[in-house]
């Protein structure tokens, strides 16, 4: 019967199919659109990427370098005025229900595409289908689900439109800066959302993403599953992917007790890892230690503690400099970790186009922290010295 369509499926049998359909659209964004053409984190089989413009053009009309252009601009402006959907200038709610309509204003933008558009396609195809007739594809895609659902079809199209634009331009542009938890503090307010990338590709974990935009991996803790991840190791051993950067590897080389080139290098080569370990093994336990020490009428002051004196000092607002600098001053101990983080960032921002200054400052910060006399300090200084660029010999 035309009413139910070629295929005649049943209702789980077409909640399936919709789940495939959208998912593949998931993975064309974030392998595709995310990981290889924005970033270049890995390279593609031609025929996989036409298949992957195609699939796209059907389900989202997104252009190849409008997308692009916006994301690598998106990272470039992060958290300013320039910034094409940051809810932290354009306000959450702004990004949630309108970050599709963010997309498409931010397209219009010339200087957008010239100036972060580059190397994307303009073959044929590109110019005198994909980019000329983009809302064909949509409609095509329209006229497949009539043909193979029957009338149920329209709202398996209606889902495939809005997907991305809830998922992609919504959740992970809007919550993806405003809610979840942290692994690294970079310089933007990214978080991981959940641990488990799966709804979306592994763009949930977008702090690690922002921390580490080139790798093509976006899972960096053990638990932590990154869906784009999985298809990218099946597509590597089709031979139709091959990666190209990942997010570097933290070697330890245990005993090692002397300060060298390699391993003032491995430090600046995995400083966000080593600022996540010096939260938790130089201010967590300092700040339970000093929290039983401190008088109960300011115990208040030292909520979320841990989070403030970590967190990426361009991201505190004014109530969090008062209530860290009240912290300060009840606490010598709070106030030398905080300022030997602060001085350890430094050093990066400072001397890190010179090895031979950061390796200088790097001997001093060790000999500082050492003379501390605070033993969790002390403890981390001596594990700086264990960082090397090559993995320990067996």
């Amino acid at each position: 019967m035309w009413y139910n369509g070629f295929l005649d499926l049943s209702a789980w049998q077409l909640v399936a199919v919709t789940l495939l359909m959208t998912h593949v659209t998931i993975v064309s964004v974030t392998i595709y659109l995310h990981r290889y053409s924005s970033h270049r984190s890995l390279e593609l089989n031609a025929g996989l990427k036409h298949f992957f413009r195609f699939w796209l053009w059907l389900t989202t009309a997104q252009n190849t370098r409008e997308w692009t252009a916006i994301h690598r601009k998106h990272h470039a402006k992060c958290e300013t005025a320039d910034d094409p959907h940051s809810p932290v200038v354009k306000g959450l709610g702004t990004v949630l229900s309108r970050g599709a309509e963010l997309y498409r204003a931010e397209a219009q933008n010339a200087e957008t595409l010239r100036i972060y558009g580059k190397n994307c396609p303009e073959d044929w195809i590109e110019r005198n289908l994909y980019s000329r007739y983009r809302l064909a594809g949509v409609f095509l895609m329209l006229a497949i689900d009539l043909a193979c659902f029957g009338a149920i079809g329209l709202t398996v199209w209606a889902i495939q439109m809005m997907w991305i634009p809830f998922w992609a331009a919504g959740v992970v542009n809007g919550l993806g800066h405003a809610v979840g938890y942290r692994n690294f503090e970079c310089r933007d307010a990214a978080t991981n959302l959940v641990p488990w990338g799966i709804i979306i590709g592994g763009e949930e974990l977008h702090n690690n993403h922002h921390t580490y935009p080139n790798s093509a991996k976006l899972s960096v803790r053990k638990w932590e599953f990154d869906m784009g991840w999985m298809w990218i190791r099946i597509l590597s051993f089709m031979r139709l992917a091959k990666v190209q950067r990942v997010a570097p590897i933290a070697h330890r080389v245990e005993g090692k007790g002397h300060l060298d080139m390699d391993t003032a290098m491995a430090i600046l080569n995995n400083r966000f890892q080593i600022m996540a370990q010096y939260r938790k093994l130089v201010i967590a336990p300092l700040v339970t230690q000093e929290l039983a020490r401190v008088d109960a009428s300011v115990r208040h002051q030292f909520r979320r503690a841990k989070r403030l004196l970590s967190r990426e000092t361009s991201l505190l607002d004014e109530r969090h400099h008062v209530r860290i600098q009240t912290m300060l001053e009840h606490s010598q101990a709070l106030k030398v970790i905080y300022e030997k983080r602060l001085a350890l960032q430094q050093i990066w921002a400072r001397t890190s186009s010179n090895g031979h200054d950061m390796l200088a400052a790097m001997k001093d910060w060790i000999h500082e922290a050492e003379a501390s006399g605070i033993q969790s300090l002390r403890d981390f200084a001596a594990q700086l010295k264990t960082y090397s660029l090559r993995p320990a010999l067996a």
